[in-house]
């Protein structure tokens, strides 16, 4: 897995969810193109975070002023691109290496679970990539 690197503000970010969830958070991504936050949690803590019918998510989302999401952390490519899609289900991963050396992710889902996986414009796919990104150092996730 790759070094994750945080900013000051990310940190501050990270506080202020551990202070709200009682959850440690891993991870924070600043995502300013969609306007939101995503921390990554240990597996099993998603829901604690997100507290009881959204309570924390909620708060935090004012908080904030922008929306957060919470995603739980994945040992392998595979649980990560699952944890990030959720609730879609993933098929299959398979990584291919393109001609210019990028590694790409190819996820396949039900035929009727693709618009959950890719989410309002593209928002789950995206999130999907920047985890992928980060955490395993592969260019792009294919629906």
């Amino acid at each position: 897995m790759a070094t994750i690197r945080l900013t000051e503000n990310e940190i501050q970010y990270i506080s202020l969810f551990e202070a709200v969830t009682q959850v440690e958070a891993l991870d924070c991504i600043n995502d300013e193109e969609n306007n939101r936050l995503i921390f990554v949690v240990k597996r099993g803590m998603a829901g604690k975070a997100i507290g009881s019918k959204g309570s924390n998510a909620k708060l935090l989302r004012k908080l904030f002023g922008r929306d957060v999401e919470i995603v739980e952390k994945g040992e392998t490519l595979e649980e990560m691109l699952s944890a990030a899609l959720f609730p879609a289900k993933i098929l299959s991963v398979k990584i291919r290496e393109d001609s210019d050396g990028s590694r790409v992710a190819v996820v396949e889902v039900p035929e009727s679970q693709k618009g959950l996986a890719i989410g309002k414009n593209g928002r789950n796919v995206k999130r999907a990539k920047l985890l992928a990104k980060r955490y395993f150092d592969v260019d792009v996730v294919v629906k």
